[in-house]
């Protein structure tokens, strides 16, 4: 599994880097994203839903700190 470290960072470089490190991967595989900007609890899950992936888990791990687990859906030919 990957783990980007998107902490600090404000909208939209948090996605950007998701979507980046997604594209990287096969279909299946998975990625954490560490984030602390507030509008990544609205962003991802957009972006997950638009872009066919599946947001796995969010999960509040540390004080203004949220990671999201998301699994690279099938290509889209």
């Amino acid at each position: 599994m990957s783990i980007i470290d998107a902490r600090g960072l404000l909208c939209p470089l948090p996605v950007l880097r998701l979507q980046k490190r997604l594209r990287a991967l096969p279909p299946g595989a998975t990625v954490t994203l560490q984030a602390t900007d507030p509008a990544a609890v609205i962003d991802v899950p957009h972006f997950c839903n638009q872009s066919g992936h599946e947001l796995v888990a969010q999960t509040a791990v540390d004080e203004g700190v949220t990671e999201y687990t998301v699994r690279r859906g099938p290509d889209r030919g």
